[in-house]
């Protein structure tokens, strides 16, 4: 862990703990939203701090699952009725636009 999270991490962590039950948002949508970072920087955040929000609802914009997460992630997607397209997250249905 990298010691207290910066106020950018801060406002990631805040909108995270937002997105409802099967619904995502894409690291990019975050930072739109924020109106400042990145997907990286989001991502960054996500690594070093995501660990008590719901992580599983912040994914690439492509809907694919996380990587190194994919099994224990699937099982938030089927808990949580989050639509699904094969092995992704289908997008068009599930993105969250933070209203």
């Amino acid at each position: 862990m990298m010691g207290e999270p910066t106020e950018f991490a801060e406002r990631v962590l805040d909108l995270v703990e937002r997105i409802p039950p099967g619904r995502v948002m894409a690291y990019g949508d975050i930072a739109e939203y924020l109106g400042e970072g990145g997907p990286r920087q989001v991502g960054r955040v996500m690594a070093v701090w995501g660990g008590g929000v719901p992580w599983w609802r912040v994914i690439r914009a492509d809907g694919s699952l996380p990587m190194s997460h994919v099994e224990h992630a699937y099982r938030h997607y089927e808990a949580e009725g989050t639509p699904l397209r094969g092995q992704r997250v289908d997008m068009r249905r599930a993105r969250w636009d933070g209203v």
